[in-house]
């Protein structure tokens, strides 16, 4: 099992960093309405196979997200 919402993440670190979905777009080099597809949740970000996989070995998937340093995004 996913145990994150990550369609929530994206859209709750967008408004913590104060990025709106069309400048995370034109970062990501994709366009808005991808951007809010995502967070909408009609996309599958995680590949379901993978989650399949992990479940069968008796794993749930977490992830965990780390803001980087300043000097690590150059």
């Amino acid at each position: 099992m996913l145990k994150n919402n990550i369609e929530l993440d994206v859209k709750t670190k967008c408004i913590e960093s104060g990025v709106t979905q069309a400048k995370l777009a034109a970062d990501i080099e994709t366009s808005a309405p991808y951007v809010n597809r995502v967070i909408k949740n009609r996309e599958t970000i995680v590949n379901k196979t993978f989650i399949n996989m992990m479940e069968a070995l008796g794993y749930d998937v977490r992830l965990t997200y780390e803001k980087r340093n300043a000097a690590e995004n150059v």
